[in-house]
């Protein structure tokens, strides 16, 4: 009822490896900071992450391509649906295919942020080390990452989202004004503009989880939510700490899901 599989089909994500061993799938929390810096070691070696961020916004844009990064005045940008892979940048040689944009504007801080084939980071956008940020992944303007975020393909971390430790398995939106903190968004998850995942308690202590009527501890001092696959949340709807939803569950706008564990197709109001 708790495992991982429970909530995610884990045959299509990208980082099924990050719940190795969790009997519960909050446990995947504990470990993300060990796995983010694991994954970077591997993409290291192969030369795929950028330099450390001196947190100056960039005058001009950078292309990202098989492990160089150039400068982008030569060439031209052009950007369809970037989850269809449509970001397109050609110079007078032909097309640098799988190319991805970091634009003028963008702020990377610090170290280990890895950046995937077709994505695009757009003006505004602060992105803070360690990040990795996976194939076709969309960040755009006013985004926050706040480090140890692992983004999987063709997610989308929208304007003025802050997500901080936290996990979006592919296909995972959260397209506007929302916050996430020490969460994990399952295959699919759209999240309604406003969605706010709470993370800490007002009382000191971990974060309970209710579980068939019980309360139970979940070790972690700041737990928000877990959304399984092609969960939806309406409007300005809010996560309590330790919210865990089950696949295809929707949240209604302007509604708060309580702390707990709720089975999948919850209808909650």
């Amino acid at each position: 009822m708790l495992t991982p599989s429970s909530f995610f089909d884990l045959d299509r994500c990208s980082h099924a490896k990050l719940f190795t061993g969790c009997s519960q799938v909050w446990q995947a929390l504990a470990g993300l900071k060990e796995y983010v810096h694991a994954q970077l070691q591997q993409v290291k070696r192969a030369n795929c992450v950028l330099p450390k961020g001196n947190g100056i916004p960039l005058a001009g844009h950078l292309i990202v391509y098989e492990g160089r990064i150039l400068a982008g005045e030569q060439w031209e940008i052009s950007s369809g649906s970037i989850a269809k892979g449509e970001l397109a940048v050609q110079g007078k040689d032909g097309v640098l295919t799988g190319a991805s944009v970091i634009m003028a504007g963008a702020v990377l801080m610090g170290e280990g942020i890895q950046i995937g084939r077709g994505v695009l980071v757009e003006p505004g956008a602060l992105i803070k080390g360690p990040a990795l940020i996976g194939d076709c992944t969309e960040i755009r303007q006013a985004a926050y990452l706040r480090g140890h975020c692992l983004l999987g393909k063709r997610c989308v971390v929208g304007h003025a989202t802050e997500v901080k430790h936290s996990v979006f398995l592919d296909d995972a939106k959260a397209g506007h004004f929302a916050y996430l903190g020490d969460s994990i968004l399952g295959v699919e998850v759209n999240l309604g503009a406003g969605t706010k995942c709470a993370n800490l308690r007002f009382l000191a202590g971990n974060v309970m989880v209710t579980v068939d009527g019980r309360r139970m501890d979940s070790g972690l001092r700041k737990f928000g939510a877990i959304l399984g696959d092609r969960v939806q949340t309406g409007c300005n709807s809010v996560t309590s700490p330790g919210t865990v939803l089950g696949p295809g569950s929707l949240l209604m706008p302007n509604a708060t899901a309580a702390s707990g564990v709720h089975p999948a197709k919850s209808l909650l109001r």
